[in-house]
């Protein structure tokens, strides 16, 4: 047979496995095209569908959620049993800035927490229509002030964020950076929604690909959260934002979707501006495609990828730079 082949998504040995991630693969795209969120629906109605997705999911056994706040930002405090945790990740969860919270991210953020052996504070940021930018800008940035007037060191924290969470967990950096306060050690997005002007290329090449997302389905949420102020304001898109002095950045992305082209513009972005950057892609994968790990194997290996590269950040052992994941 030779030498074993080796995924494009960080040196994986495929040989014998790949008919199985391939039949994963299709699997998930056929049930994700079957039970397509309608996310050009009412947005009270999408977010009643996403209460009811998320109540069918239940978290692992040894995932506790607490409620709890920082900065006056309501919070889910993640901790997992058995695990002494030495770090703090601040969560940021998706939902184009209208819909989801900070409980429904818990499975998914208790998978960066249990890799890193961090406790997570998954961030309840305020969402439009009812309250557009900069409330989920402004609450960011207050839970994350609140972290390091507790006593936390910043070398101590990572942030973490999917899809909008992933575009707002970097704005933070950025503003955090412009308040002149200490960054975090390393922050971790996957499939940010970076650029809400929604020029990325794929929005039209890999809309054949994607199963969840239209470009219309993007473009009717925009203006609940932009709400009359620029989309190419850095701290709505931050791709369009200087990167300058900001902690690495991890970003994770899969092929099988329009927002593919955000991912690697602010990957592009971060390297321009001197910044540390890791861009994993995976091939045949979609969107936020890590909240599949239970039945997808390059969900739980990008975990896998990720919970290493931060937990070297976190604990200082990282001493060379560069995009190697070994």
């Amino acid at each position: 047979m030779g030498e074993p082949a080796w995924s494009a998504a960080g040196r994986i040995p495929t040989e014998g496995k790949s008919s199985v991630s391939t039949e994963q693969r299709e699997n998930l795209d056929a049930i994700l095209r079957q039970s397509a969120f309608p996310f050009d629906s009412d947005v009270s109605e999408q977010r009643r569908l996403l209460r009811e997705l998320a109540s069918t999911q239940p978290l692992p056994a040894d995932v506790t959620v607490t409620a709890a706040a920082l900065g006056g930002v309501p919070t889910a405090e993640i901790t997992i049993d058995g695990i002494e945790p030495r770090h703090v990740v601040l969560y940021f969860h998706g939902g184009v800035y209208v819909i989801g919270d900070a409980f429904q991210a818990a499975g998914l953020a208790s998978q960066v927490g249990r890799r890193t052996g961090a406790k997570v504070i998954s961030v309840d940021y305020r969402l439009a229509p009812e309250y557009p930018y900069p409330a989920a800008v402004d609450d960011a940035l207050a839970a994350y002030e609140a972290l390091l007037r507790g006593g936390t060191a910043p070398s101590d924290i990572a942030f973490a964020g999917e899809s909008a969470g992933g575009g707002l967990a970097v704005a933070t950096l950025v503003n955090a950076r412009d308040h002149g306060l200490p960054l975090p050690a390393v922050a971790f997005v996957m499939s940010p929604y970076a650029d809400l002007t929604l020029a990325g290329a794929t929005m039209e090449t890999k809309r054949e690909a994607d199963p969840l997302f239209t470009p219309q389905a993007l473009q009717a949420r925009v203006a609940d959260y932009t709400s009359g102020q620029d989309a190419v304001l850095g701290l709505i898109s931050p791709i369009f934002a200087d990167l300058s002095g900001l902690p690495p950045l991890i970003i994770q992305a899969g092929t099988h979707e329009v927002l593919l082209d955000d991912a690697i513009r602010l990957a592009r972005q971060a390297a321009t501006a001197d910044v540390e950057v890791t861009l994993d892609i995976t091939p045949g994968v979609p969107h936020v495609f890590q909240v599949y790990y239970p039945i997808l194997d390059e969900a739980a290996a990008a975990l896998d990828r990720a919970g290493q590269l931060l937990s070297a950040h976190l604990t200082g052992s990282q001493t060379t730079g560069g995009p190697e994941v070994e």
